[in-house]
């Protein structure tokens, strides 16, 4: 047997004994092991526990008068007499009927708005446009949107179960007015004017008409 070869088997034979050696000393692992359990158990903690609160601020109320105000009892009694009633829901309505009512006076065709206006504020209405048709006045108005709409005040009547809605709005449109010989005596078709409005709405909550009314108007 050659030197080489000799040399191969005692290399061979000495990292046998040291792989059994090894073995023997750190063992054998198999598969996933349980980390050491400690006989120590875990101190308890220090800091404060934490509480769930459950309810909260009603975001619906919040997002447009503090809860506490005089406003945000209201429209929270609101909601406790009708649970389908949103103030959220209520403004985006209120929005779209503003510009309606605005288009429908400014037109002079009173007949689609009527059933939203209480009959004091159509009554007005209906003398507006017939000063202006006496006067031989036509308006072609054109609406261009709502820039500012504001929940200023909200009060529900304890008896009555009445609530009404205080709303501000800017709203921008354009108007031309023109006389019997079709020229334009105020505005323009090119300019956009603001025009302030301060809304009430009212209703009886619980009830089965849905509609709000328009109550009052003050420009």
């Amino acid at each position: 047997m050659n030197s080489p070869l000799i040399q191969l088997l005692v290399l061979a034979g000495i990292a046998v004994f040291l792989i059994l050696r090894l073995k023997n000393v750190l063992g054998t692992r198999e598969g996933f092991e349980k980390p050491p359990v400690s006989d120590q158990t875990p101190a308890p903690r220090s800091g404060p526990a934490f509480e769930v609160i459950e309810g909260g601020p009603d975001l619906d109320i919040t997002d447009h008068v503090p809860a506490d105000s005089t406003s945000g009892k209201a429209l929270a009694e609101m909601k406790r007499l009708e649970p389908s009633f949103g103030v959220s829901d209520f403004l985006q309505g209120a929005r779209g009927a503003y510009e309606m009512i605005v288009m429908g006076y400014e037109r002079g065709d009173l007949k689609e708005i009527q059933p939203f206006l209480a009959e004091d504020v159509y009554e007005s209405f209906v003398d507006g446009v017939a000063a202006r048709e006496d006067q031989g006045l036509t308006i072609d108005a054109n609406f261009i949107g709502v820039r500012e709409m504001e929940l200023v005040d909200a009060r529900l009547e304890d008896t009555t179960k009445e609530a009404e809605m205080t709303i501000r709005f800017v709203g921008e449109l354009t108007s031309e007015v023109r006389n019997r010989e079709g020229e334009v005596v105020e505005g323009s078709s090119k300019e956009i004017k603001r025009q302030k409005d301060t809304w009430v709405f009212a209703r009886v909550m619980g009830s089965d008409d849905p509609n709000w009314l328009l109550v009052s108007t003050d420009g």
